[in-house]
């Protein structure tokens, strides 16, 4: 071994004066010693003291000096930038964050802070003096910095610190936002002091960057994918959720457009100063202020509405007095994409209300919208939903136009193109499209014309309530006044939002002292003494009477260790509200377990009752939808979605829309896109009175039996008696709706390949020309598409079927439209036949949701070719549309011939590039193609003399 260590130089030293290994040294003061003992009087003195190690109470000592606002006999103050402040705050989050935010949590009594309680004194004090843009942007750009530090090398040269600061500085982030109140401070602390205007105005453009432009969601998402997500608190992880980060522009809204004494000219000036974020800020705000103030007005109430005039106060503050964005607003109204899509007209009559302030503005609307009312292009493709929010547009403009200028509006409607504007809605073939069109006419007819010259048609449709409560839109004056009614006071809301849990516990704690004050004991009365008689024990006789409890019957005392034994169980929440705040723990084990098994049944028990359900709907549903399995429950997924379909059910006409606009827009991940989409198809059906069979889940009803007195908090004892035994009680599969689709391509391939049977070479019903040759001798009579009262039908049309299909064409229009995944795409397809096949043949409206979907499946084929699973969903829909118009399919070749015959000869395509021969999904697809190919050709052959005009004249 001696040859392996031979040297490679040597090296001599001369000998040195050098103590030893053990030498007694003495200290020395370091250079911050006493810095404790003396005031910290100037910016100099504080940055001399950071940089040299502070201890705890010279941090604190500095912390006061900055948070202090009187200015220094130099002239500093700390919150008005400048080179100082810059280099202090960069000290505060680069070097004494890391040392000292966890101590500083512990507070100067050494005591952790509880999750969810108040933060110590010191932990505010340190957090103050980051509250401003220079503290946002110096925590940011050290995010930033070891995120790339951590990304520079491989992972061996990583410092193992890099993870913890970046914990660390992610949790000084999030509190530092954390609170309605935080913008407000920020902006307070950045702006306040500043005399110069200019000064204020970047300050304000630099926090609206900030908060607006996706830089913090990015930078902390980031950060978390380089660190464990388990090691951060659940409080910080909110800065990195988009859903989450959402809250931040509400508060902006709430703590400053919304609150007393705050001019709108503050809430522009930090969200209006980046010019290509305006648009957004616009929709984001009308959109807010629609959900919180004006879900209740309807379109039965035209009269004067005081929420809907503080509304309007509010749009006309911060969008007339700027050109720009009064342009926003009337693209608002006349986008294919805006003007309320989904939400109720209560916006619509407010920013309507609010444009009227504006002769020209609201003169505008009028005629652009006017114009496409009657465009061809518009009637045939938009979705009827947009067409509906876009006449209501139409008819509240017309009112405040004749209101203005009578002159103005008569001209527009004596011109040439109002004429072709009305004889192309009454020449449609959507019977939707005629509708709305007579609405119009004689609505604005009413308003110029005398009563012999008014426009009348003389159709029972305009005497219906829906054509009567249309035309009076055109009656509705709502006038900006005030916005007191919806404006709340800072301090009282400040005051009851941020009451020191301190304070609050020392009050319940007070509350449970006198709850448990014993009563006076009453005076003793001496007792006699016992008489101790002894039993014989092996006399059995007595004792049959008694039952022995069965061992572990009580679950309570199962525990081997008494101490581990629960006693303080929560028990299950009987009111929604309470449901509510059960589902909010996120940190409790029983209340997620308790809620998320007992909503299903609450959700339809309370669904009449009064207006428990409809009042906390919204809320409801968001935390259903965005609810995560934190602590692996069993069944979590089947119960939760349970919960989404009872509540679909149980308030349909405000709940589907919502969970079909949050599909579109909520930022949230394909699984949970995917319960909701699962959740609209299953309510659906179960409105329409389907039956809940083998194969399919039993989606009213929860996946497991309560406890005993758990039901009977529920169940009468009439009830009781009906409800399904425990064995019949499913949960939900992976994919209900694809159970359900598998049941709709059943009933519709069974005759045909009944037909086709061919028991010598494979699966007969591939072969197109076998089928060609059978059906024309031997037609057996197809299975009934089950009718459904028509106003179930209308109502499954109108708030299931319109509003997916509405914000599907406006998703198109977005850069990269996330329903174009080949998943969601074909589970989205999927979904819109069941509804329609729900709906069913009775449905009055069913030629238009044809027409609606026909070219919907049209205008996405592009998009199915190339994978199998959507190109499967796009023929369960077409499958499902010629199913329910099967007893009429005269009428479909004669409304939608060329849309028969271009189907055809795509589907003729698809089934000839496709194998099949594999017995999988390729084979389902074939088949599924082989059957529409047979649907439509016997349509083709029976009426092509109806046909004849449309086959000529595609090629």
């Amino acid at each position: 071994m001696d040859e392996l260590l031979t040297p490679v130089s040597t090296t001599y030293l001369k000998a040195s004066n050098e103590p030893g290994l053990l030498t007694e040294v003495k200290p020395t003061a370091p250079a911050h010693a006493n810095q404790t003992s003396r005031t910290v009087s100037s910016a100099d003195d504080a940055l001399d003291a950071l940089k040299n190690q502070p201890d705890y109470d010279t941090l604190i000592t500095v912390l006061n000096f900055l948070t202090n606002h009187k200015s220094t006999p130099d002239g500093f103050r700390f919150h008005i930038p400048g080179p100082k402040s810059a280099g202090i705050v960069s000290l505060l989050v680069s070097e004494i964050a890391p040392n000292y935010w966890t101590l500083l949590l512990e507070g100067s009594a050494g005591n952790a802070v509880q999750t969810g309680g108040p933060r110590p004194q010191d932990a505010e004090l340190f957090l103050s003096c980051l509250r401003s843009v220079t503290g946002l942007n110096a925590t940011i750009a050290q995010i930033r910095a070891l995120i790339q530090e951590s990304r520079a090398g491989g992972k061996e040269s990583k410092r193992s610190d890099v993870s913890l600061n970046l914990k660390i500085l992610l949790d000084l982030l999030a509190a530092v936002l954390h609170g309605d109140e935080s913008v407000r401070g920020i902006w307070t602390s950045s702006t306040d002091r500043l005399s110069n205007v200019s000064l204020k105005k970047a300050q304000s453009q630099k926090l609206a960057s900030l908060l607006t432009n996706g830089q913090i969601i990015s930078v902390c998402a980031e950060a978390l994918a380089v660190i464990d997500c388990d090691q951060v608190r659940p409080e910080t992880r909110w800065i990195a959720d988009g859903v989450e980060y959402k809250t931040l522009i509400k508060v902006v809204i709430d703590g400053i457009l919304l609150t007393k004494g705050n001019p709108c000219s503050i809430f522009t000036q930090i969200t209006f100063s980046q010019p290509r974020n305006s648009k957004k800020v616009i929709n984001i705000l009308l959109h807010y202020l629609s959900g919180k103030f004006l879900s209740h007005v309807t379109l039965d109430d035209v009269a004067p509405n005081e929420t809907v005039s503080a509304v309007a106060t509010i749009v006309k503050g911060v969008a007339l007095d700027d050109e720009a964005r009064k342009g926003l607003l009337i693209n608002w109204c006349t986008s294919s994409s805006r003007a309320g899509l989904g939400a109720g007209v209560g916006i619509r009559r407010a920013v309507l209300a609010a444009l009227a302030e504006d002769r020209e503005a609201v003169t505008t609307v009028l005629a652009k919208s006017l114009a496409q009312f009657g465009d061809e292009l518009y009637i045939k493709h938009a979705a009827m939903l947009q067409q509906n929010v876009h006449t209501e547009v139409l008819l509240l403009a017309a009112g405040y136009v004749q209101r203005i200028s009578p002159i103005k509006l008569t001209m527009l409607l004596r011109t040439s193109s109002y004429m072709s504007t009305i004889s192309n809605r009454i020449g449609a073939t959507q019977i939707r499209a005629r509708f709305l069109g007579m609405v119009v006419g004689e609505s604005l007819s009413a308003l110029i014309d005398n009563k012999e010259k008014k426009l009348d048609f003389h159709m029972e449709e305009m005497d219906t309530d829906e054509a009567q409560h249309l035309k009076n839109l055109a009656k509705v004056s709502d006038k900006p006044d005030t916005a007191d009614p919806i404006l709340s006071d800072i301090h009282t809301q400040t005051t009851s939002q941020h009451l020191k849990p301190a304070e609050t516990a020392s009050r319940s704690a007070m509350k449970k002292a006198k709850t448990k004050q014993k009563p006076k004991p009453a005076p003793t009365i001496a007792k006699p003494k016992a008489i101790i008689q002894e039993v014989n024990s092996s006399d059995d006789e007595d004792d049959d009477d008694l039952v022995p409890y069965a061992k572990d019957s009580d679950p309570e005392d199962s525990d081997d260790d008494a101490t581990l034994v629960q006693r303080n169980k929560s028990k299950p929440p009987v009111y929604i509200r309470d449901l509510i705040t059960f589902l909010r723990d996120s940190e409790s084990y029983d209340k997620q377990k308790l809620a998320i098994h007992t909503a299903p049944v609450l959700i339809r028990r309370k669904a009449n009752y009064g207006a428990e359900v409809s009042s906390h709907a919204d809320e409801l549903a968001g935390l259903l939808v965005g609810l995560q399995d934190k602590f692996e429950i069993d069944d979590f997924s089947d119960l939760r979605l349970q919960s989404m379909v009872s509540l679909v059910v149980s308030q349909p006409k405000t709940m589907a829309p919502w969970f079909a606009r949050t599909f579109f827009e909520g930022d949230y991940s394909l699984s949970q896109r995917t319960s909701v989409l699962i959740a609209l198809g299953l309510a659906a059906r179960e409105l329409a009175g389907f039956e809940v069979s083998q194969h399919q889940s039993a989606a009213a009803f929860p996946s497991k039996r309560l406890p005993e007195k758990m039901e009977q908090l529920y169940l009468d004892s009439s009830n009781e008696t009906k409800a399904l035994p425990a064995s019949q009680l499913k949960a939900l599969p992976s994919n209900a709706i694809d159970s359900i689709a598998k049941s709709l391509t059943s009933s519709f391939l069974g005759p045909l390949a009944a037909e086709a049977a061919d028991a010598d070479t494979g699966p007969d019903v591939l072969k197109l020309q076998s089928f060609t040759t059978r059906y024309k001798s031997t037609t057996k009579a197809k299975p009934r598409v089950r009718a459904i009262p028509n106003t179930t039908a209308a109502l499954i049309a109108t708030v299931f079927f319109s509003p997916l299909t509405a914000h599907f064409q406006v998703a198109l229009r977005s850069s990269k439209p996330l329903i174009l995944n080949p998943a969601l795409l074909a589970l989205y397809l999927q979904t819109l036949g069941i509804i329609i096949h729900a709906a069913g043949p009775s449905t009055l409206s069913l030629p238009q949701l044809t027409s609606e979907l026909w070219d919907l499946l049209l205008n996405v084929r592009v998009h199915v070719l190339g994978d199998v699973g959507a190109l499967r969903g796009w023929l369960v829909a077409m499958a499902s549309l010629l199913e329910v118009n099967g007893g009429d399919m005269q009428r479909l070749c004669q409304s939608q011939g060329r849309e028969v015959v271009e189907t055809r000869e795509w589907v003729s395509l698809v089934f000839e590039r496709t194998r099949g021969e594999d017995g999988g999904e390729e084979n389902e697809v074939k088949m599924l193609a082989a059957g529409v190919l047979i649907r439509l050709g016997e349509a083709i052959e029976k009426y092509q003399a109806l046909l004849m005009g449309d086959m000529i004249g595609f090629t």
